[in-house]
């Protein structure tokens, strides 16, 4: 009996690509590296977040002076700065997807972005002690690692008066009240829009700034 011996070859793997969806750099890719607990956001919700940021700083981007905490892909970072923020942080700690985002910054030239490997927690700490304020911070962490309740102190810190925050959790943080954890998260902090895509929640959350001579304990 004749068998076919040919050997089958499996598909090529492609990788997955994020692209930027507006400003100077629009229709830009950027390669996606294969590592664990790096999670893009999709194109859809950056283009929802973005619609946001776009109302809440009334298009002066050119003034923004942005923070990604867990910079990944860049897909963040890189679409503020496409759309001309004046400064962007992008931290890093792993060393595959440090040199993917150099590549990236080479390629277009983006000298507004400030690369920066290390730990999100240490260079929040350290940024939280310079005069320095941030218009927008990017948080998009590991999921399950417990991220927040150790970060959201210090974007607090670091956020200027009327700066926004960018969260992404695998959890809402919409609805506090039914949630003691959650509650717990959003000391000090107001979610001011919020939506899924999936499994993924994504916010935009604000400083709960109290009325001068106000105390948080008032009735």
């Amino acid at each position: 009996m004749k068998t076919n011996s040919k050997k089958i070859t499996p598909p090529k793997r492609v990788a997955h690509q994020v692209r930027i969806i507006g400003g100077q750099w629009k229709r830009s890719v950027l390669a996606v590296i294969d590592a664990e607990g790096l999670r893009p956001t999709p194109d859809r919700v950056r283009e929802t977040v973005f619609n946001w940021l776009n109302h809440l700083l009334d298009n002066t981007w050119e003034r923004a002076i942005c923070l990604d905490l867990f910079a990944g892909s860049g897909a963040l970072g890189f679409e503020a700065a496409s759309r001309g923020a004046a400064r962007v942080y992008m931290i890093e700690s792993h060393t595959p997807a440090m040199k993917q985002l150099e590549q990236v910054k080479a390629k277009l030239q983006a000298e507004q972005c400030i690369l920066v490997r290390g730990d999100a927690g240490k260079a929040a700490q350290l940024m939280a002690g310079k005069p320095e304020k941030m218009d927008v911070i990017f948080l998009d962490p590991p999921f399950g690692q417990d991220w927040l309740s150790k970060i959201l102190p210090l974007c607090a810190e670091l956020l200027g008066e009327k700066g926004v925050l960018y969260v992404e959790a695998e959890f809402s943080l919409a609805e506090p009240q039914e949630d003691e954890k959650v509650t717990t998260l959003l000391h000090g902090w107001q979610v001011i829009r919020a939506d899924k895509a999936g499994s993924v929640f994504f916010h935009i959350l604000q400083r709960n700034i109290l009325p001068h001579g106000a105390h948080e304990n008032q009735a």
